[in-house]
């Protein structure tokens, strides 16, 4: 299961088709098998599931491969673009340099509606994280647990899918500009109920006081304070750059408790708060931090003004 010719060798980013655990197993094996076989780093991000049925197929040789679970990694799914960063990082200097190549499952039947969404958007970042780097990436799609409109989508984010074991170019593919629309696109709207407030740098504490009520009426327990605290970063960070007041909205959710701040503001950075801050940098680790503590965070921006929405479940 190579590259495909027309590629280059820089970032191969692969959508594989597959139908059923027992098809997944097959051309993933043979996926890392080949990845060990030319001594490159192989690093699998599945659920917990697939990881015990790989680990498996692959019997000794499973110790020769790194392997983490998706379901910890991508609870929130901004937080699997940095786990592939380190893994390329750590594989791309000095001696240890050269190709390499990873398996991610971001996407199963189970995600959520607003977890989904984000991990569609993640797919395409992917795309701009890793554009100069030599490394490999296919991401299973169970043709048999998800619905069409997942599969077109996914069509749209990887230039590169494989149905049949033959990685071929997509013709659906939107390149870069899939991210510019994604990022750039509307949240779905809150439910009616939700409460609002208008921030200014003189209102930060009641704002505080407000998400501390909302998160300890909804039952998040020691969570509560990460929660405050995240909100806090994102409205300080807002009303700091975009130099107006900020608007905070607040409901519950039937898992736990979002909350969203909207300013006037344009971040141009679509890859916010996914990039580990190098070490010693002064700022500029607000979104990232948050994306450490919440369970789902979602940023869009555009020209009309920028949203941060962040959600923590129940403890």
């Amino acid at each position: 299961m190579g590259a495909a010719t027309t590629t280059p060798a820089t970032f191969h980013h692969e959508a594989l088709f597959y139908a059923g655990d027992e098809e997944f197993v097959e051309r993933c094996r043979a996926f890392v098998e080949e990845g060990l076989d030319h001594h490159e780093p192989v690093l699998v991000i599945v659920g917990s599931g697939k990881l015990e049925l790989l680990r498996e197929a692959l019997g000794e040789r499973a110790d020769q491969a790194h392997f983490a679970d998706m379901e910890v990694v991508g609870r929130n799914p901004a937080r699997i673009i940095p786990a592939w960063g380190r893994f390329v990082a750590d594989h791309s200097q000095g001696a240890v340099g050269g190709p390499m190549r990873g398996i991610g499952e971001p996407i199963w039947a189970d995600r959520k509606p607003d977890e989904l969404v984000e991990c569609q958007l993640h797919e395409s970042l992917l795309n701009l994280a890793f554009a100069a780097d030599e490394f490999q990436l296919i991401c299973p799609y169970d043709t048999t647990a998800l619905p069409d409109d997942v599969i077109a989508a996914a069509r749209r984010s990887h230039p590169i899918v494989s149905a049949t074991g033959v990685p071929e170019a997509c013709g659906d593919y939107c390149g870069l500009e899939n991210v510019a629309a994604l990022f750039s696109e509307d949240l779905a709207e809150p439910p009616a109920g939700a409460e609002e407030l208008r921030v200014t740098l003189d209102g930060l504490r009641e704002a505080r006081g407000l998400v501390r009520r909302h998160a300890e009426d909804a039952g998040l327990g020691e969570r509560a304070d990460d929660f405050v605290l995240a909100v806090n970063e994102v409205l300080s960070n807002s009303l700091y750059h975009a130099h107006d007041d900020g608007e905070l909205r607040i409901w519950n959710d039937p898992d736990g408790l979002v909350c969203e701040v909207r300013d006037g503001g344009w971040i141009s950075q679509p890859l916010v708060g996914r990039e580990e801050p190098p070490a010693g940098q002064v700022g500029g680790h607000g979104i990232w931090l948050v994306n450490l503590v919440c369970d789902l965070v979602q940023v869009r921006s555009s020209e009309h003004g920028s949203t941060v929405r962040m959600k923590m479940t129940h403890a």
